[in-house]
């Protein structure tokens, strides 16, 4: 799954993503580039489970072209 998130500046942001991944799958394996605000996740977990907790975490994510 590949998403894009507007929002994420820093290094804090990032971690907080990665948190919220991990929330819904804890082996969920997470890559990001922050200089593109990509996050490309490789989980079991339902991708619209994903997008919600990165909404509810502040982070609303946008699926990447």
């Amino acid at each position: 799954m590949q998403i894009h998130i507007d929002n994420m500046t820093c290094g804090h942001c990032v971690k907080s993503v990665t948190e919220a991944i991990h929330a819904v799958d804890p082996l969920a394996q997470v890559e990001i580039d922050l200089t593109d605000k990509r996050v490309a996740v490789t989980s079991a977990a339902a991708a619209s489970a994903i997008t919600a907790a990165l909404d509810d975490a502040g982070y609303p994510p946008r699926t990447a072209v």
